[in-house]
């Protein structure tokens, strides 16, 4: 474990910045953290990680112009040391799975407590992992088993943005009656009782996004 420092210096990720403001206010009336840098969006965190270098970085997940995950992969990539927490909205288990998969260190709900979040910040920068409850539990709640193949994953984005299965084979050039079969294995998997209850569960445990 690392002795925690005077100050810890923390980057914060976020593309609302009522919510950027609000998490900087509550961390530095915590003591102990110096807000070092505010991104709007995945790119401009890559680039001020370089710049900053700093001990801990709060990324949210659904930005624009790159993501929360595609950031904290090229951060990763190139500083490995590097102490990311995902702070987000959303604790569906293939989105929690994903962003610790990426090497993020800790995963919270954005309705945390400002005495829990400086803690897990102090946490992860003395080199623990830090999950929150209801982001573990959705985790615990599903077996490897039910995780969609990548071409289960494009029918279904397809299927999202209203494709019939015949379009969805033109676009994959496979034939309907695999795009068929290929949903038929989706709904058995996430246990929907068609297409449609199958992409709302899909949106909620994080496989896709609209």
């Amino acid at each position: 474990m690392t002795d925690t420092p005077a100050m810890i210096r923390v980057m914060i990720a976020d593309d609302h910045p009522m919510m950027r403001e609000g998490i900087a206010a509550t961390l530095q009336a915590q003591g102990g953290m110096e807000v070092v840098g505010l991104a709007s969006n995945g790119l401009d965190a890559i680039a001020q990680f370089a710049r900053h270098r700093p001990d801990v970085t709060l990324m949210d997940l659904q930005m624009p112009v790159k993501d929360g995950l595609e950031a904290i992969i090229a951060i990763r990539a190139m500083h490995p040391d590097a102490r990311i927490v995902v702070l987000t909205t959303f604790s569906g288990d293939a989105r929690v799975t994903a962003a610790l998969k990426a090497g993020a260190a800790g995963y919270l709900l954005k309705d945390v407590a400002g005495a829990e979040l400086a803690r897990t910040v102090r946490h992860v920068y003395q080199g623990a992992s830090v999950i929150a409850r209801v982001a573990q539990e959705e985790v615990n709640g599903h077996y490897p088993a039910d995780k969609l193949s990548p071409r289960e994953l494009e029918v279904l984005r397809l299927a999202a943005d209203g494709n019939s299965n015949r379009m969805i084979g033109e676009i994959l050039s496979i034939s309907e009656p695999t795009v068929k079969s290929h949903m038929s294995t989706v709904l058995v998997k996430l246990g929907a009782s068609d297409r449609t209850h199958a992409v709302t569960l899909a949106i909620k445990r994080g496989y896709i996004s609209l």
